[in-house]
């Protein structure tokens, strides 16, 4: 049996929280010494170790504590804290976007993105991409999943009125005679296949 100091050191925790947790019930000892200090199991670290992993992926407390109870939650809980991961990471981005535009050096955002409109057009025409294929790819991506094609544009930093556009010509390229279709293909700066 762990003490408290002995599992506080093993995890990198203070005391005083897993004091805390002790107090929510997230984490309670399961045992006592003879002068009633805590003592703690390796089942009992095996839960610290979740709960720390679990911290870290940013869960609050009380998410934490249903997923220790019900397992079957996970998915629901983890693809929450995803979805907020992505609105907060978007709008970093644009506030990241705002700060490069104050500046009046757009030059700064090529070092500070990861994948960006010109390199992902860059990489698609590397692989061998035509306009038309663009097209049609994001036909295809705006028709099966669009809510991850706006996350998508989103994520290489086209601003909304452009993501609304290509979005709109995507939508189209499933009709006939329109845009991605084979028929016709706009320039790389209005259409899909510019982003």
């Amino acid at each position: 049996m762990l003490t408290i100091s002995a599992l506080a050191r093993r995890f990198g925790l203070s005391r005083s929280a897993l004091l805390h947790y002790d107090r929510i019930g997230l984490l309670q000892p399961s045992g006592r010494s003879a002068k009633d200090h805590r003592r703690y199991s390796e089942a009992d670290a095996a839960r610290l170790e979740a709960i720390c992993t679990y911290r870290r992926a940013g869960l609050p407390l009380e998410a934490i504590r249903i997923l220790l109870t019900d397992s079957g939650r996970l998915t629901a809980i983890l693809r929450d804290r995803l979805a907020t991961l992505e609105a907060e990471m978007a709008t970093l981005r644009g506030q990241q976007r705002l700060v490069v535009g104050l500046l009046q050096e757009p030059g700064l955002l090529e070092g500070l993105q990861a994948m960006d409109k010109a390199t992902w057009v860059a990489l698609l025409r590397a692989s061998g991409f035509t306009e038309a294929d663009m097209d049609r790819w994001h036909g295809a991506f705006e028709r099966t999943a669009p809510d991850r094609h706006q996350r998508f544009l989103a994520f290489l930093g086209i601003p909304p009125e452009e993501i609304s556009g290509i979005r709109d010509l995507a939508a189209a390229s499933g009709h006939p005679n329109a845009p991605g279709d084979g028929s016709a293909s706009a320039s790389p700066t209005s259409s899909p296949a510019g982003s």
